[in-house]
């Protein structure tokens, strides 16, 4: 029942994404207690706040998607309950798949309410309940998807897999798992298979792909627009310009590198936890920790999937560009920080 809690107990192993909570959870005591009573107040706020910030609408109005992605992207309820990194996914279609063996992409949270949640509208229902088999809480949100969007305002084109885009058109939930020591949402997904039927009536459209993850419209202009911060930073912040070219150089060292095999939304290699570099939206998310990766070797990735380290000329100018690419990134955030109404 929306807006309860229960408490479900699931057979099966207890192994759930062991490294990934252990970063979530650094230098958390075990012994803690677990934060129900917590979880559940920022369940019932999140869940009001993308009631009023994301509400049904239209699954084509594009003012409804700007104001929700500008509300997510600041200081909301949700942006403060979202850990430091988190994965993001479709549910698994074996509903007896645990998590762990559910592929999921990495985001940063900027990029997870940027880009990603803020395309789904919300009805404010929702449940809590704590799964056992998972040792996560799970709140369950009734949501629907905006699928008639122009193709700009998606951060890839979600409709190069055609299974993945059914999904999403289909989905009527959107799911959080909650870590019980921290509080901090840990994973998002979304599903066509909860309870209810979408928070709105739309008919499915099918784009054709054509193999490109970015591109040029008639007007001359880059798409997806989202994923050059349009709509997120303000069109005064003095260092737009900075951020484009910074980008750019980043993006031919990262081609050098070969990043490009990887790290894309069709997942090539694959992976079962994903990152992705391919917009400025996305590397801005990652770029310390592609920074961090690079210095210390262990990317890029051979076809057999060892670590390789790159030629030095190479890892240095990748190093430099994305340094710089990071300094930009901060100092384009502190400004939108600083001039916030």
């Amino acid at each position: 029942m929306f807006g309860a809690i229960s408490r479900r107990s699931v057979t099966g192993g207890a192994l759930l994404l062991a490294a990934f909570l252990a970063a979530d959870a650094a230098g958390i005591d075990d012994d803690l207690p677990d934060l129900k009573d917590q979880i559940t107040r920022m369940a019932s706020d999140v869940a009001l706040e993308l009631q009023e910030v994301c509400p049904p609408a239209s699954p084509s109005d594009q003012a409804a998607f700007d104001r929700c992605r500008r509300s997510l992207f600041g200081d909301s309820a949700l942006r403060r309950n979202l850990a430091p990194r988190l994965l993001w996914g479709r549910r698994n279609q074996d509903a007896t798949a645990a998590l762990d063996d559910t592929n999921l992409t990495q985001f940063a949270p900027d990029v997870i309410t940027g880009l990603y949640l803020s395309l789904f509208m919300y009805s404010g229902e929702y449940s809590v309940e704590y799964v056992e088999r998972e040792r996560l809480y799970l709140i369950r949100l009734r949501a629907g998807f905006r699928n008639l969007l122009p193709p700009g305002q998606f951060p890839y084109p979600f409709w190069h897999e055609e299974t993945k885009w059914s999904v999403y058109q289909a989905a009527n939930s959107v799911l959080f798992w909650v870590n019980p020591k921290t509080a901090k949402i840990i994973i998002g997904q979304f599903t066509e298979r909860g309870g209810n039927s979408p928070v709105v009536d739309t008919q499915p459209i099918w784009p054709k792909f054509d193999g490109k993850w970015m591109w040029m419209d008639k007007d001359g202009r880059i798409q997806p627009r989202v994923t050059l911060f349009d709509g997120l930073f303000r069109q005064d912040n003095p260092y737009l310009p900075e951020l484009d070219s910074t980008y750019r150089t980043l993006a031919l060292r990262m081609r050098d590198a070969q990043c490009d095999k990887c790290h894309v939304p069709n997942n090539p290699m694959p992976m079962r936890r994903l990152l992705l570099l391919h917009t400025p939206a996305h590397a801005a998310g990652e770029i310390a920790r592609l920074l961090k990766t690079v210095l210390a070797d262990k990317m890029p990735l051979d076809d057999a999937g060892n670590e390789e380290p790159l030629e030095p000329a190479l890892k240095r100018a990748l190093l430099e560009s994305g340094a710089a690419f990071e300094v930009t990134v901060k100092a384009a955030k502190d400004w939108e920080a600083a001039h916030r109404e």
